[in-house]
């Protein structure tokens, strides 16, 4: 996209930034849709790994598998020892080679652009129906290796790339990792699809513009973690400086825009995790499930836990969902064990927001580090910085949602979300492990794949959401 196009799709995505109603869809009728939604006779229950039909572990490895060898397997890894005083680990993880397809469509509507969005059932949601984007496939499912109905509007993004004739202007086309925590090197293609044809209507789908989407993640649970990812690569900056004294949501804007004056420089940033990069502990590599014994993964009748308690289990699902492609399957989920939480430390540095990030690396991520929050912790861990952020004085929080981690692999998994500003006590120099960095620079880098972490871009697509 050349500049003066960025510059045209920067302008229009304020525009639906600024609109927090719309008459294409008014705000108010937003709850009895989503109720209206919620009525369909969605079912999910635990059963035993013997009941899961078509999945089964295989006698060698121990591995659970697809007897199609689609959709996705649990398998284990490895993680080496990094110095002396560090140990190998074992653990379960996610592995699913194929890349899947989050998109959303985009369309003017009395010159304000809208997005396509999904009342869909996945069957770990906290609350079953979460806000999505307009596909959200796997490419066995959009190969229907499932036996079941074409994934509706996945027309409008199956057709882009070598000698393709897809259908609509492509406005962002990327690969992105998924939580490396719980996944082996799990991309996922983001698109935003502009399009001007007619659409016909569905009652699970709404024209919604970005300040109605704004105002739905001040609420918990309910933009589910497919749709923040892709929103977060569509962020509007403001267009110029902000004013003195301006609100931290002017501010945001305005860290958003390229006219921000960054502490670093885009190339100093890209050296420095470049470096950590180098120096990073050797990669982690898939073995047989069987393997995680070695570190007290133990498999019962109906879960996979580890003993004395772990960040997550694995268990089995029956359910029934008369809305989606196939009405009914049973499936694996890995379920954690409490709440995680993801944090951005903000200040403002020369009169400009900026976010503290962290370059680390998950066992499961394929590039190893990328940019996380000032702190991430899984279900039971800890950071160095973890205190600074749960001390924060109330006045002093931005943002404090809970949301929801993917449905479609994990059960009832929640992350508690916030966006705080450093006290005066709070260390601005940063350690070697974090840097200072403007939310456009960190927009900027979605926009390559593969630099910012799935919870960081949680954070980036909520910043405008906070007040």
């Amino acid at each position: 996209m050349s500049e003066t196009d960025t510059h045209g799709l920067q302008r229009r995505l304020r525009l639906s930034a600024a609109a927090e109603d719309s008459p294409v869809f008014p705000q108010d009728r937003f709850d009895a849709w989503l109720a209206g939604r919620s009525a369909e006779r969605f079912r999910v229950s635990r059963v035993p790994f013997a009941d899961l039909e078509q999945w089964s572990f295989d006698s060698g490895s121990g591995n659970l598998r697809h007897r199609t060898g689609r959709f996705f397997s649990i398998e284990g890894l490895w993680t080496p020892a990094d110095g002396q005083d560090a140990a190998q680990e074992y653990q379960p993880v996610i592995v699913q080679p194929e890349i899947g397809t989050l998109g959303i469509l985009m369309k003017d509507f009395g010159g304000v652009p809208h997005f396509l969005m999904q009342a869909k059932m996945e069957p770990g949601n906290v609350n079953t129906l979460q806000l999505s984007p307009t596909v959200q496939a796997t490419r066995s499912n959009s190969a229907r290796a499932h036996g079941g109905s074409a994934v509706r509007h996945l027309e409008f993004f199956a057709g882009h790339g070598p000698g393709g004739t897809g259908r609509g202007r492509v406005l962002l086309d990327v690969l992105q990792s998924e939580h490396g925590s719980y996944f082996l090197h799990k991309r996922n293609r983001h698109m935003v699809v502009e399009t001007q044809e007619d659409i016909p209507e569905h009652e699970d789908f709404r024209w919604l513009t970005l300040g109605q989407i704004h105002r739905l993640l001040r609420r918990d649970h309910l933009v589910n973690m497919d749709a923040r990812t892709v929103l977060s690569c569509v962020l509007p900056g403001a267009a110029g400086p902000a004013p003195a004294g301006s609100s931290f949501a002017d501010a945001v804007l305005h860290s958003l825009s390229r006219s921000a004056a960054p502490r670093h420089s885009l190339p100093e940033l890209m050296s420095w995790l470049t470096g950590v990069r180098t120096h990073a502990r050797p990669p982690a590599r898939p073995v047989p499930l069987r393997a995680t014994a070695a570190d007290g993964w133990l498999r019962g009748p109906d879960r996979l836990e580890r003993r004395g308690g772990g960040p997550f289990t694995v268990v089995g699902a029956r359910v029934e969902a008369p809305t989606r492609e196939v009405p009914s399957w049973t499936q694996p989920l890995v379920e954690p064990t409490g709440t995680a939480l993801s944090a951005f430390v903000t200040a403002r540095l020369g009169g400009v927001l900026h976010v503290l990030v962290e370059a680390r690396a998950e066992p499961g991520c394929l590039d190893g580090p990328e940019l996380h929050p000032t702190v991430h912790c899984l279900p039971g861990g800890t950071h160095p910085l973890l205190d600074h952020v749960l001390g924060t004085p109330p006045s002093r929080v931005r943002y404090d949602v809970e949301l929801s981690e993917e449905g479609g692999r994990f059960h009832h998994a929640r992350c508690r979300n916030l966006l705080v500003e450093a006290e005066d006590a709070f260390p601005l120099d940063a350690p070697a492990t974090h840097r200072w960095m403007t939310l456009g620079q960190l927009a900027r880098l979605t926009g390559f794949g593969q630099y910012v972490s799935i919870q960081a871009r949680t954070l980036l697509a909520c910043a405008p959401a906070a007040v």
